[in-house]
């Protein structure tokens, strides 16, 4: 981070008199006391406990100054009202004097595996650097944009959102020069209340970019009265601007051709909603002039993030399918789309062990007993349900399942559900088996994928 104490005073409007101090270099600002490192910036934040409290665990760290909400007696310190504020304009600041190109991504489904592909073919060409794990929030994002390394030519952002308004604050820190909007989904019903108000919030991407700036969103009505009107908008999807077809899926790859390259797209991975994404990925570099020759190259290196539809292996050779990092309808659908696609094992069965979706409302156990057309004996043999909102659906399948292929478990309190439900996950899977394992992240599936791979 190239700033200085005074210059950062001056940018985030510090209350006291900073002359006294010397005009010292920072490396980096960091929220996490247990982070920081010599010649650090520290930001103390509020949330279950006050960062202020750290401050000097901080210095003892190594820390060289402090944002603080208070006074502060022997240490630098810059004063003022909202910490968090002055933290985002800072990185708004900071990114404005870099010569750094931001491509920016949201969407219900898919966000995540975008915006590592786009940076992963951009680094084929150019300094790329993302965000880091989880990162895409109105801390995580500022934290990435200070964290870049110096030499960083594009900037690859996830933005994130959980209530209107998110992401019109994160486009105006950021100024996007490309935003993709990947899916307008279900997601965070609980909060938004309607798809039509996530739309909403979605395309609020746009409102820090500059007039030639370009977006590329989905072909679907819903976004229609939230387009915007100055930047160039691509849409993409079936006869758009980009298109797939000829899509080939097999259990660990999967082949399409695009209106915009010459040569199909092989990519190392599953699912169809991942050759969308590949699809919007590889049209982002183009438009930043990545090779086509290169975009090839990087995609069979392709590595997605963890737990985001990851094909592994138990301990007793069956083929787990993890998909557990988060879930809503439509993601729970196309994963199933996907599983039931793809040929059992010679001797083998097919098993789904699918958990509540969170943050989906009033209308939750509607959602999920929607998934009951996503289920079918004669594609997927055993099914396991986990959870409150998904009981219902459990019924349900069991009303056209065989007898004793469809168990659910309660999620309470207590360990012992969890419990019971790891022991019937590991009882019936067997050597020659498929089995996918879907749902948010909270009902900690993720467990029971590492307890499958570990044979404990």
């Amino acid at each position: 981070m190239r700033l200085r104490l005074h210059e950062v005073a001056k940018v985030v409007g510090a209350k006291n008199d900073i002359t006294e101090w010397e005009d010292f270099a920072l490396n980096h600002v960091e929220f996490d006391s247990r982070k920081v490192g010599p010649g650090d910036l520290f930001l103390p934040l509020k949330g279950e406990r006050d960062g202020h409290d750290f401050i000097a665990m901080a210095f003892k760290q190594g820390a060289l100054a402090t944002f603080s909400e208070k006074i502060i007696e022997g240490h630098p310190y810059l004063l003022l009202d909202d910490c968090l504020a002055a933290f985002q304009a800072l990185a708004a600041y900071y990114l404005e004097r870099r010569p750094v190109d931001v491509i920016a991504i949201t969407g219900s489904n898919g966000k995540t595996t975008t915006k590592d592909m786009v940076a992963h073919l951009l680094s084929t060409t150019y300094h790329t650097y993302k965000t880091q794990g989880n990162y895409n929030n109105e801390i995580g994002l500022p934290y990435t944009i200070l964290h870049m390394p110096d030499q960083t030519e594009k900037l690859v952002l996830e933005m994130g959102q959980d209530h209107l308004g998110d992401l019109k604050l994160l486009s105006t820190i950021a100024k996007p020069h490309i935003a993709v909007v990947t899916l307008i989904a279900e997601a965070h019903l609980a909060f938004f209340g309607s798809r039509d108000k996530i739309a909403e919030g979605k395309m609020q991407i746009t409102e820090g970019m500059d007039s030639d700036g370009i977006v590329i969103a989905p072909a679907d009505p819903i976004l229609t009265p939230y387009l915007p009107t100055q930047q160039k908008l691509i849409h993409f999807g079936p006869n758009q601007a980009i298109a797939m077809t000829d899509l080939q899926e097999f259990k660990d790859s999967l082949t399409f051709k695009t209106n915009f390259l010459d040569a199909p797209i092989n990519l190392p991975v599953t699912g169809k909603y991942n050759a969308t994404n590949a699809m919007i990925a590889a049209y982002v570099a183009t438009l930043l002039m990545v090779p086509e020759s290169a975009i090839h190259e990087a995609f069979k290196t392709l590595e997605l993030s963890k737990n985001r539809t990851e094909w592994k292996k138990a301990a007793n050779g069956a083929d787990i399918l993890s998909d557990v990092y988060n879930a809503n309808p439509t993601a729970m659908r196309l994963i199933l789309e996907t599983f039931s696609s793809i040929p059992a094992n010679e001797g083998g069965k097919k098993i789904a062990v699918l958990a509540d979706m969170k943050e989906l409302g009033a209308e939750s156990v509607t959602f999920h007993n929607q998934l009951l057309m996503s289920l079918a004996p004669d594609r997927i043999d055993t099914l396991i349900f986990y959870g409150q909102d998904i009981a219902t659906l459990a019924q349900l399948a069991s009303q056209i399942y065989p007898i004793g292929h469809v168990y659910y478990f309660k999620k309470t309190a207590t360990k012992d559900q969890f419990d019971h439900l790891l022991s019937t996950v590991q009882a019936v899977l067997e050597q020659n088996d498929q089995i996918l394992l879907k749902g948010s992240n909270s009902m900690k599936l993720a467990d029971i994928v590492t307890t499958l791979e570990g044979g404990d």
